[in-house]
């Protein structure tokens, strides 16, 4: 099956085949996998305070992690903790309160946000008097109105704990931009994986962000799920059509029970074939562009108006943590258990189980886990892998000049070993540019991982989903 629209194409089966590995989805490289305990809160703090003495201005992207769920969706692959007790929230929210401040005592250079992001979990768990008081636990510690109207604040949504009134206390906090979880509208597949969530819930949280204000609207959508095939998916495609989304988000479900305990609820006979799933995201990707959506990159669509579109039209588009970013590139600020910081040429990770992240909080220490810092190579490996994610194309003097290379000859390996990419259609290798073909685009990850030293070096896939 060949279908050519705009400008993706999706691959004839057998080069799907052939490339169709698991593999990173390159929120980051060196990838979090690759992080170690070797960093720790040290050199985290080391770096938060040395952004000043390094005449760091770059704005900050504040990420708050907000882990609590009512119920626990079968497929979710999330940090976050199942509970109908609401009041665990408060401790929680004291100890981010003590993060915070931990971070700001050390935090020297800008703290003007340009991008703030609250994610989960369910960060909508939280009732408005909480939501009000994260933001101001935020508001005296960083400089939330800096960006004024160009600010990007944005919060992930599950329609069923969000309904029209929260959503305006969201538009008074200063949020403008919304990721709904909607996964799929037949009941089926919601029984299946535990997600009941009627259209009408969704339809009207969407419809007050509309009047609130927000000026962008992103839907989840997976394919793969169990129960689901091309004709229930195509009726939840018509109904996200009558939504009218800025953007939408097609991710690939990857069944991965021995790391996700709730996917071990799912049951294997339930779960869609190979090619029934590969006909799912045919027949969407065709749906989505016939209906004027851009392909993005990776599993992310949006209106040529939205502003993922313009800024890859302009090649200004980054990829953090939280997927596609239209802001330039930030020193991210990481909250709450499980969070990721970049700052300077670093990550930094906090420690994924709540109860030792209430422990290093109570004896006031970052709950730093691991990270890494990054080397040159670390770095020009980084901004090739993100030039073929964000643009599709690597310029070779722009990557010399930045990294003080030459390209063809510090590269060489790679770009011999990408022969069989170039022969399947996938890449052009000129003088100048690597090019991602309109083929090609769907399976970018696996073109990125030829650049990928540490996947080079060990060859370890396990854990990855599958890149188409």
């Amino acid at each position: 099956m060949q279908t050519i629209l705009q400008e993706v194409e999706v691959p004839p089966a057998a080069v799907l085949a052939r490339f169709d590995s698991a593999g990173p989805r390159y929120t980051s490289y060196p990838t979090a996998d690759r992080f170690a305990e070797g960093f720790g809160a040290a050199d985290y703090a080391a770096w938060l305070a040395s952004r000043q003495a390094t005449g760091n201005a770059r704005p900050l992207s504040l990420y708050v992690h907000l882990p609590f769920c009512n119920t626990v969706c079968y497929y979710c692959a999330c940090n976050k903790v199942i509970t109908k007790h609401h009041g665990r929230a408060a401790e929680y929210l004291r100890a981010l309160q003590i993060e915070a401040d931990l971070v700001g005592e050390r935090l020297t250079g800008s703290r003007a946000v340009a991008q703030l992001h609250f994610g989960g979990g369910t960060p909508t768990f939280l009732s408005a008097d909480e939501l009000h008081q994260v933001m101001e636990i935020l508001g005296e510690r960083f400089e939330l109105d800096a960006w004024g109207r160009e600010r990007e604040f944005s919060i992930e949504i599950d329609p069923r704990t969000c309904d029209a009134e929260k959503v305006f206390v969201l538009a008074e906090l200063g949020f403008n931009r919304m990721s709904v979880g909607v996964q799929d509208f037949d009941p089926a597949v919601q029984r299946a994986v535990n997600r009941l969530q009627g259209f009408e819930t969704t339809q009207a949280t969407i419809e007050a962000a509309r009047v609130a204000g927000f000026k962008s609207i992103n839907l989840d959508l997976i394919y793969g799920l169990p129960k689901q095939s091309r004709a229930t998916f195509a009726r939840t495609l018509e109904k996200v059509l009558v939504l009218s989304p800025d953007r939408i988000a097609l991710y690939q479900y990857a069944h991965l029970p021995e790391r996700f305990k709730p996917q071990r609820r799912i049951i294997w006979a339930d779960l869609p074939a190979a090619a029934e799933r590969l006909a799912i995201m045919y027949e969407a990707i065709e749906c989505l562009a016939l209906a004027g959506y851009r392909y993005i990159g990776m599993d992310h669509f949006a209106k040529d108006s939205d502003e993922l579109a313009q800024a890859q039209t302009r090649q200004s588009l980054h990829r953090n943590f939280q997927g596609y970013s239209t802001r330039p590139d930030c020193d991210l600020i990481g909250l709450g258990v499980s969070a990721i910081s970049k700052v300077g040429p670093t990550y930094a990770q906090n420690v994924r189980e709540l109860s030792e992240y209430y422990e290093r909080i109570g004896q006031r220490m970052l709950p730093t886990a691991r990270g890494i810092l990054l080397d040159d190579d670390d770095l020009a490996r980084r901004a090739v892998i993100m030039a073929l994610m964000c643009h599709f194309v690597v310029d070779k003097t722009a990557i010399a000049r930045a990294h003080r290379i030459d390209f063809d000859g510090y590269f060489e390996s790679e770009l011999a070993g990408m022969a069989d990419l170039a022969e399947a259609g996938l890449v052009e290798l000129g003088d100048e540019c690597i090019t991602v073909t309109a083929r090609g685009k769907l399976l970018v990850r696996a073109i990125a991982m030829r650049f990928d030293r540490y996947l080079q070096r060990d060859g370890r896939l396990r854990g990855y989903s599958r890149v188409a």
